[in-house]
């Protein structure tokens, strides 16, 4: 998510929630990451990265999530989005790849 602070203040403000947000997030089963810093034009970013998607879901209906969505809500025009990845794949792609002489 990015959330526009309109000032160095406020991104701080904002920065400082939600990095707190994600200390506890991080200890969540499934939680692959939770991460916030901000642009030098003080854009606040923030992330969450799941191993699953019914683990993200039980993150979104759990309790302690409506304290990320305070922080979002007194933000000028959040930018809110969730991104599914239907496959991760390693080197073995790579090797694959490489060794696909059809294409």
């Amino acid at each position: 998510m990015a959330l526009h602070a309109g000032s160095t203040t406020r991104a701080r403000d904002l920065l400082d929630a939600l990095r707190y947000i994600a200390l506890g997030t991080r200890c969540d089963p499934g939680c692959l990451c939770a991460s916030a810093w901000v642009d030098p034009d003080s854009e606040v970013h923030y992330v969450e990265e799941w191993a699953t998607e019914p683990e993200m879901r039980r993150r979104v209906r759990c309790a302690q999530f409506v304290s990320l969505l305070a922080v979002v809500e007194s933000a000028c025009d959040p930018e809110v989005h969730f991104d599914f990845v239907a496959e991760t794949r390693g080197l073995e792609y790579i090797a694959e790849a490489r060794n696909d002489t059809a294409n």
